[in-house]
């Protein structure tokens, strides 16, 4: 979620109470950190899920996933509930938090699969250690994924890209999957699912870069 859009939306009133009342919001995140995936079912993570079009998709298409989601604006999270409330999912949860709390949400190697979508660029060079794709955050990312996990990054904006490029190889991640033009390879798009974002900027032209990237276990 960009923060100018969270920003407009962060007065919607009564949000505490929505996100109080439902039952997919994981009000003591801290409890759940081992056990998310029940029954041998994989965990996949949004971080940044912003109104939830993505997570609410795929855990369509993939019920034997177990899909958290995770957003700090609690105005955004009431999108995302109106969704699932609409169209209910047995497999989806979501916490109001921060990335920065990521370990204590979920246990080592506890995730198989990290997505961030479209995330805030934080365009300034003093904001940079917020930025999603970073090394800070490749660091929690490396410590909850698991043995063969994977993080996938989608963003309309190069500059972000390519400082995530940089930031991966300079981690010490592995690349499996990079594409600076997502919806002009066939193959990949077979299976995408795209997000709010995407429809918007792929409606403007806008290319979307796509990188899919693993931590080398030795």
């Amino acid at each position: 979620m960009k923060l100018e859009e969270a920003m407009r939306l962060r007065n919607i009133p009564g949000a505490e109470e929505i996100l109080d009342a439902s039952e997919y919001v994981v009000k003591d995140p801290a409890a759940f950190r081992g056990m998310w995936s029940k029954e041998g079912r994989q965990l996949h993570i949004e971080i940044g899920m912003g109104k939830g079009g993505f997570l609410h998709r795929m855990s369509a298409l993939h019920p034997d996933i177990m899909y958290v989601g995770l957003e700090q604006y609690s105005s955004v999270l009431v999108k995302a509930i109106a969704k699932l409330t609409a169209d209910p999912r047995d497999n989806v949860k979501l916490i109001c938090g921060d990335a920065k709390a990521l370990l204590e949400y979920f246990a080592p190697g506890e995730a198989d699969r990290i997505y961030l979508n479209f995330s805030d660029p934080w365009p300034k060079a003093r904001h940079a250690k917020r930025r999603l794709p970073g090394r800070a955050f490749l660091k929690l990312y490396d410590q909850i994924l698991s043995p063969d996990g994977r993080l996938e990054f989608k963003t309309d904006n190069r500059e972000l890209f390519d400082f995530a490029v940089e930031e991966a190889a300079a981690a010490g991640w592995r690349t499996e999957v990079l594409t600076y033009d997502l919806h002009g390879d066939e193959t990949l798009c077979q299976d995408n699912v795209m997000t709010e974002y995407e429809e918007k900027f792929s409606r403007k032209g806008n290319p979307i870069c796509k990188y899919i990237i693993y931590r080398k276990v030795e």
